[in-house]
């Protein structure tokens, strides 16, 4: 389908979108996009630099006769979220993204697709890439790492960039103009634990949250849906009274990433091994009942096995269930001046339990800074009172709104003359780069767009066709308006 793709309109983009997916470059190993993006500069003999980090810059001068127009940045991350469906075979270190059309959207064959933020940056090489585009001075700014703690945009060094404004391309709803964001904070908790000899008597069982949609754990938080960690964590405490005994728990996986399933490997005395099914066939009816909306193919199951050699000591197991229990998930606070807007939120990311060893991992979001240390010791002392030890680290700033800026009234302009309608000029609830960026180059005026992107950081993530044109053209109207 990759032809298929290829012929979009705009073809500019979508060749370069199509290129771009056919490099790896998962968060963290960037190396093979970055020489990808410092060859395409190359090529184009445009000025191309890598700094000490791996951020691309590349300039191109502006059109004849704007020479004396405001320098702009366009920015975008090259790193995009690897996540797959359980049943599909894909070595992300070494295959392209396989892409599909279906009607209005593009999507990936059991993967994540990488429109987040591989549209942004095949927008910016398009532009690069053109001769007749009229534009401004430009400076492209590719950042990597943003998925997974912002590095590139944390180390991005004052004094690399000219501009006086900022396009940054990394938004996912094509009627919004985002000009604010919130910061975030990893909070990880680890520990070890005694295991005991399985008693003999017992019978093994797997269990299994899967089905669950997943998501963004910032732009779609406040949908109420489903966690695969806490689904779990309330079979198991539920199932306390009939003598289970947990050998291990693996559930969830990036922090930005909703967990969508979860695994444990149980016993239970063989006495009680009916009425626990019993258990599981109502509590898990209620539980499918309660996300019908939000999660309609939530399955939970059960399934017999080999009781595991090890279990752990029942004084653990019942602090981590009560303690993954009290853990805050979700929305903590909405924003009592953005209606609409969720101010603080976290997401139960990870639970990994096996071997004597656990580690929790969580993601806390805030657009207030000091509200986002709250809940962040929140979780901590939760973790600490089991004998866990608890680190902070990624934390990042949210990006402060400047409404009456000069980028965001000519946007507003612009957008209502196209459209016939007025955009809605917000803040989100994700960690965008511009609050960061914004630390070295303080008096940078800073707004972020992009096209409908719908499912991002999930298998089912996909991008709007129509939207990706109506988003291009008004990309492009900006560059013309801009002096």
């Amino acid at each position: 389908m990759s032809d298929t793709v290829r012929n979009l309109e705009p073809k500019s983009l979508w060749n370069h979108f199509s290129d771009l997916n056919a490099v790896p470059r998962p968060s963290k190993k960037e190396e093979r996009v970055i020489a990808f993006m410092k060859s395409f500069g190359e090529s184009l003999g445009l000025e191309t630099k890598v700094d000490h980090i791996g951020n691309v810059i590349i300039t191109k001068p502006a059109s004849p006769g704007r020479e004396k127009d405001t320098t702009v940045v366009l920015q975008s991350h090259l790193d995009m979220v690897h996540q797959k469906n359980n049943d599909t075979k894909f070595d992300f270190d070494r295959e392209g993204i396989r892409m599909t059309v279906d009607g209005d959207w593009v999507k990936a064959d059991g993967t994540t697709l990488g429109a987040d933020n591989g549209i942004g940056v095949a927008s910016i090489m398009a532009i690069l890439s053109s001769k007749t585009i009229s534009h401004p001075p430009l400076e492209a700014l590719f950042t990597i790492d943003e998925e997974t703690g912002m590095t590139g945009a944390m180390e991005l060094q004052g004094g690399l960039l000219d501009a006086s404004i900022m396009l940054n391309l990394d938004t996912e709803d094509d009627n919004e103009l985002t000009i604010g964001c919130a910061g975030g904070i990893d909070v990880t908790a680890t520990g070890t634990y005694k295991e005991v000899a399985c008693p003999n008597d017992l019978v093994g069982r797997k269990l299994s949250v899967s089905g669950l949609n997943g998501g963004h754990s910032g732009m779609d938080i406040h949908k109420g849906l489903g966690n695969a960690n806490k689904i779990m964590n309330r079979i198991l405490l539920a199932a306390e009274e009939y003598g289970i005994r947990i050998s291990g728990i693996d559930g969830g996986g990036l922090r930005n990433a909703i967990p969508r399933e979860s695994h444990s490997w149980v016993a239970i005395p063989a006495h009680n091994a009916e009425e626990f099914d019993e258990l599981l066939g109502d509590l898990g009816g209620v539980i499918v009942s309660e996300y019908s909306t939000t999660d309609p193919d939530l399955e939970l199951s059960s399934e017999e096995c080999d009781a595991p050699d090890m279990v752990m000591e029942e004084a653990f197991q019942a602090k981590v269930l009560r303690a993954i229990q009290a853990s805050p998930n979700g929305i903590y606070r909405m924003s009592p001046d953005v209606e609409g807007l969720v101010q603080t939120s976290n997401n139960l990311a990870r639970v990994l339990i096996e071997g004597g060893e656990y580690k929790i991992a969580c993601l806390t979001r805030s657009s207030v800074d000091s509200e986002k240390m709250d809940e962040a010791f929140t979780i901590k002392s939760v973790f600490e009172l089991i004998g866990a030890d608890v680190e902070f680290s990624g934390d990042y700033p949210g990006w402060t709104p400047r409404p009456e800026s000069k980028i965001v009234s000519l946007m507003r302009d612009i957008y209502v003359e196209r459209f016939k309608e007025q955009p809605h000029v917000n803040a989100c609830h994700a960690g965008l780069e511009c609050g960061i960026l914004g630390t070295n180059y303080p008096e940078m005026e800073m707004i972020s767009f992009g096209p409908n992107i719908r499912g991002a950081h999930s298998p089912d993530e996909k991008v709007q066709i129509s939207s990706v044109q109506k988003y291009w053209g008004f990309l492009l109207e900006t560059l013309e308006k801009l002096n």
